[in-house]
């Protein structure tokens, strides 16, 4: 999945934290915090081409039904879209 906004992601305190780079940093204001999962979807976005890839991902790492994970997949991914990052 390509990304349209630069970010890092880094863990600070027990937190993970998006942090906007470059041109981005000049159009948002502030940090993204991510949850566990939302870290680890982060991580392997550029790895999946669509959401079923992602959801097979989190399959594979964590013991869990399709049917949440397809849920909190598409949910992590409707918020990056309106926030206009994917």
């Amino acid at each position: 999945m390509k990304l349209k906004r630069e970010f890092v992601l880094r863990q600070i305190a027990g937190d993970h934290l998006l942090i906007p780079v470059g041109k981005t940093a000049l159009d948002m204001n502030g940090m993204l915090t991510l949850n566990e999962m939302g870290a680890f979807l982060w991580k392997k976005l550029p790895q999946a081409q669509t959401e079923a890839e992602l959801t097979d991902l989190v399959l594979a790492e964590y013991e869990a039904d399709r049917a949440t994970v397809e849920k909190d997949v598409a949910e992590f991914l409707d918020k990056l879209r309106k926030l206009g990052i994917l």
